[in-house]
This record gives structure tokens, C-alpha cells and sequence, in this order.
């Protein structure tokens, strides 16, 4: 049985028991959560990893994104990168590979990696057409689907699934007059191949064949948003919300047949929409968990992209979000560095954080209210060990010593905290 269909028998497994323990809510609420569709446990059957839950009422959980390309290919630069993704707090992992030893890199992932694991499969698909066959388009139906059984059974938890990419929503594509059509590489795939073919997105079609492969393996399905805006102009348009009503009904049918469904989102917002965006999708899906990149919320910020989707996460994930996906500093330049995967997860941890606050969960301002007291302590160890990145701060301290060692060198002998102190404990 699935984990949807354990919870609707009110069977409690040890990893919803670990998993709700983590978040400080009972084993029997989030039991009732997955059974809705409105949380899930996004862990493959295969795997033994320490299960996270995902949705109503949790913790705002962040995925980082790593892999190659063929302008780079190194499976020893990858697991750094995963290495320090896990340091400095990742909920989840996605491999977005398209180029070198794509399988080995999955498979070395799947061995050393914690936390949960995604994939986009159309990319392996894709890539592997173009080699085998000389273009995506000459791709089959078969090809695709072996791809994901594959990710599947090799123990993927989650995969991205472009199934709401269908030949009315290519329509409304065109009608629209975007200014960016499609900016998501997985839907230009389908898009390319379904033009080329005259048919349907396979996906769609035959999604109950997909349905099949996630029940046997509990994998969840992660309905990507192969039609969300790449630019602020674009945002929140019929093309965007066509797509969104088709992923509502696709949950529907995944949620009827036991198997575990996240929603994804956009994209570039203005901060004004992301909170509408946010409530759309909690009405149009039946509170499925959202997961949203970014949203970043201009257009300029390349080299800041990291600060202008941790912006619109924290926003979205105090609307609602579940579940952000981080961007990094390279963000529409390049492949990201080691330091760009550390720059873009501790950003987007504050994003999650403030949201969690701002929702109310349980324990989320715990670790603020003992950053406070060891800045009124002027305790600097604990200041450091409590930041998100004690080797900056540590570094950064030293960098401009103070002149005495319980002030930092902005304020000096002139520091608040300890002016104040004196004059207080002066006028009892």
C-alpha cells in the first residue's frame, strides 16, 4: 500500500511518526494530512533516509538544485555541492543533470545523499533522444515512461512531471502574445516534441500509466508548471492559469489513486501577485502543497537573483507556500559554484524562516529569541554558533577586530547594549 492509502486505513507508520515529531505536531494529524493530499512524505519505498513532511500546518522546507551540463561535467564537483547543500540545511536535493555520466551521477546521489532526492526525468529523456535519435522530437512515449521507471526504481523520492503542458494550454499560448513563451526547459521539451508529432503531451495522456509507476515505488509526483511566467510582464496570465486548472484536476486523479502529489508554481511575480498566485493554487488544488521558485520578484537582479527569490519566498511562504526552490547568485548566468549553492541555501532558509514566523509554527522564532539573548549577553559565541553560517561571521569578526572583545568594532565603546545596561543597572 501507499503511504495515502496506510493513512486512510489510520495505520501510523514510523515515518510519519518521525516525521511529525520533527515538526511538533501528532503522528495522527499529519497521518490525516497525507490521507487529504494536503501534506506529504516525499520518500521512495526504496530509500532509507530520514523522512521530512511537506504541507499544512509545517515547517517551509527548501529543495537545491545541482547537476551538470555538457559545458561542464564533474561528478566530484556535484557531490561537493550536495556535501554543502546538506551542511547549511536542504530539505531536498534535485538533480537537473543534462550532460556527462547522467545515470552515474544519479546513482552516486542516491548513495550519499540524506535528504531527499528529485528529478526532472524529460531531461534524461530528451538528452538521451538527441544522442540516440538526433532530436528530442523523434523521442516515443516508451522512451519517456522508461526513463521515469528507471528514476523510479533506482529510488528517486520525487519527480518533476510536466503533465499540465497540454495542446489547449500551446493554444492559449499563442493567443496570449507573451513576452517570454516558455522559459522552463522541461516544457520547451514537450512543447518541441508535441508540435513536432502533431500529439498530445504523453504525459497527460497517459497519466495513468504514470499514476501506476508512483504507486509501486510511493514516489511523488511533483506536477511542474511547464507554463509559468518567465518575466514579471507575464505573470499570473490565462496561459499560467489554464495550465494550473489542469494540474488541480491531475491532483485530483493522483490524490483518488493513493499516490502523493506536489503542486509547482512560479516563477517571476511582482510581490504585489505572489500572494494571489499562492491562494490560487491552495483553492484550485485543494491545499496541495505549493512549491515555487522563488518567485522571483523583478527581473534585474541577475548576480542577486538568490536575494530577489528569497524576497518572494518569504512572502509566498507566508501566504502559504510549502516548499521553495532555491535560486542562486548565478541564476540566468551559469551553472552554479560550490559557494553559489552555500550562498543560495542560506538565503533562502531565511526566506523559510521568516515565513514560518510569520505563519505562526510551532518553535520557528525559538532560535531568534536565543540569537536576542546572547546579543543582550554580548555572548559572541553564541551569536555565531547560532547563525546560519558561523564560519562568515567568524571570519568576518576577526577581519576588523574590536579594541575590546565583548563589542564588535561598528560600535565599539560606544555600543548600545552595553550603554544601556550601565545606565539602567546605574539608575536602580
Amino acid at each position: 500500500m501507499t503511504r495515502i492509502e496506510l493513512a486512510r486505513k489510520c495505520i501510523i507508520t514510523e515515518e510519519v511518526k518521525e516525521a511529525a515529531a520533527a515538526e511538533g505536531v501528532s503522528a495522527e494529524a499529519l497521518s490525516a494530512d497525507i490521507a487529504s493530499g494536503v501534506s506529504v512524505i516525499p520518500l521512495n519505498r526504496n530509500r532509507r533516509i530520514k523522512p521530512i513532511a511537506i504541507g499544512r500546518g509545517l515547517r517551509t522546507k527548501i529543495n537545491a538544485n545541482i547537476g551538470t551540463s555538457k559545458d561542464r561535467v564533474s561528478i566530484e564537483e556535484e557531490m561537493e555541492k550536495l556535501n554543502a547543500l546538506v551542511k547549511y540545511g536542504a530539505d531536498a536535493v534535485m538533480d537537473l543533470s543534462t550532460g556527462g555520466p547522467i545515470r552515474e551521477l544519479r546513482a552516486m546521489m542516491l548513495r550519499k545523499s540524506p535528504i531527499a532526492i528529485g528529478t526532472v526525468p524529460i531531461y534524461e529523456a530528451a538528452v538521451r533522444a538527441a544522442e540516440e535519435k538526433g532530436a528530442i522530437s523523434r523521442m516515443t512515449a516508451d522512451d519517456l515512461f522508461r526513463v521515469i521507471e528507471e528514476h523510479a526504481s533506482s529510488g528517486v523520492d520525487f519527480v518533476t512531471v510536466h503533465c499540465g503542458l497540454t495542446m489547449k494550454a500551446v493554444d492559449r499560448l499563442r493567443a496570449e502574445g507573451r513576452i517570454l513563451d516558455i522559459v522552463s526547459r522541461g516544457g520547451s521539451f514537450l512543447l518541441e516534441w508535441m508540435i513536432y508529432n502533431g500529439k498530445d503531451n504523453p504525459l497527460y495522456e497517459q497519466y495513468d500509466r504514470l499514476l501506476e509507476i508512483a504507486r509501486e515505488h510511493d514516489m511523488t509526483l511533483s506536477l511542474g508548471d511547464g507554463m509559468r511566467p518567465g518575466c514579471l510582464a507575464d505573470a499570473t496570465d490565462r496561459t499560467q492559469i489554464e495550465e494550473l486548472l489542469t494540474l488541480g484536476e491531475l491532483r485530483d486523479k493522483a490524490v483518488e489513486s493513493g499516490v502523493q502529489v506536489i503542486i509547482e508554481g512560479p516563477g517571476h511575480v511582482p510581490l504585489n501577485q505572489v500572494e494571489l498566485n499562492v491562494r490560487l493554487e491552495k483553492e484550485i488544488c485543494k491545499g496541495a502543497p505549493f512549491y515555487v521558485l522563488g518567485p522571483l520578484v523583478t527581473d534585474i537582479g541577475m548576480g542577486y537573483d538568490h536575494i530577489t527569490a528569497a524576497i518572494g519566498g518569504a512572502v509566498a511562504g507566508a501566504a502559504g507556500a510549502d516548499f521553495l526552490c532555491y535560486v542562486t547568485p548565478s541564476e540566468h548566468i551559469r551553472l552554479p559554484t560550490i559557494e553559489d549553492v552555500k550562498e543560495g541555501v542560506i538565503v533562502s532558509k531565511l526566506a523559510a524562516h521568516a515565513a514560518d514566523i510569520a505563519k505562526g509554527i510551532k518553535g520557528a522564532m525559538d532560535v531568534d529569541i536565543k540569537m536576542a539573548r546572547c546579543r543582550k549577553a554580548l555572548d559572541w559565541n553564541g551569536q555565531i554558533a547560532l547563525s546560519l553560517n558561523p564560519d562568515k561571521v567568524r571570519e568576518w569578526r576577526a577581519e576588523i577586530p574590536p579594541t575590546e572583545s565583548e563589542v564588535c568594532s561598528m560600535c565599539g565603546e560606544f555600543c548600545a547594549i552595553r550603554t544601556v545596561e550601565r545606565a539602567l543597572k546605574k539608575g536602580t
